[in-house]
């Protein structure tokens, strides 16, 4: 009985065996052959599908440029928002383990009349200003102009707009917040005063300690 078991052991363990070499053997790479590399245009195409998947990101047009030997892809254009950026930058290191991406996208808001302004877009405005620290007034126009302001400081490169709050009442601007240079308090405040429906500009930015050194 022990010499059937063992003999029974042995036999399905040479079956086991066989049917293992069988499986690597259709598996693995035939001699000759080559694993296939991943070229630019192919993770170029990978990128922009995924880019693809987002309606808002996938018509803003985004240019790719990419390394697939290094693994790095380059994204430029221009959106809207600083949200839609971030959201492309996601989108495009998903579309490969590892990818390192350079991030070259503008923010430019697309700019909106103070005719086509509606009180559902200056509801949408002061939610935003609040959740930034800024005070906006009342009115249409209070809102309107704090959009168009924070625009033109994010598109503006010599400008920190994320150091600066922007508080808008009664068409006055105020700025406030901490700056790196003199330059910059400047710049802000030519910007806010050239901004349409401002009526004056407030400028309590303050210039960082280690920049008057």
């Amino acid at each position: 009985m022990k010499l059937l078991s063992l003999a029974l052991i042995i036999a399905l363990s040479a079956f086991f065996s066989m049917a293992c070499d069988s499986y690597n053997d259709s598996t693995a790479p035939k001699n000759g052959e080559a694993k296939v590399k991943m070229t630019d245009s192919d993770l170029e195409t990978a990128i922009k599908a995924k880019l693809g998947t987002n309606a808002l990101v996938n018509a803003a047009g985004i240019s790719v440029s990419a390394n697939a030997d290094r693994n790095e892809a380059t994204l430029s254009g221009t959106v809207e928002s600083e949200e839609l950026r971030t959201k492309a930058v996601e989108l495009a290191k998903s579309a490969h383990p590892g990818l390192v991406i350079t991030d070259k996208i503008d923010v430019k808001p697309t700019e909106v009349t103070r005719e086509s302004y509606t009180e559902e877009a200056a509801r949408k405005e002061r939610e935003r200003g609040k959740g930034m620290g800024d005070k906006i007034g009342d009115s249409l126009d209070d809102a309107w102009i704090h959009a168009k302001v924070v625009g033109k400081l994010i598109g503006n490169s010599n400008t920190p707009e994320r150091k600066i709050n922007v508080d808008v009442t009664n068409n006055i601007v105020t700025l406030r917040g901490m700056v790196d240079s003199a330059d910059q308090k400047v710049e802000a405040e030519r910007v806010a005063k050239e901004t349409d429906g401002v009526k004056r500009v407030v400028n309590q930015l303050k210039v960082a300690a280690t920049a008057k050194t």
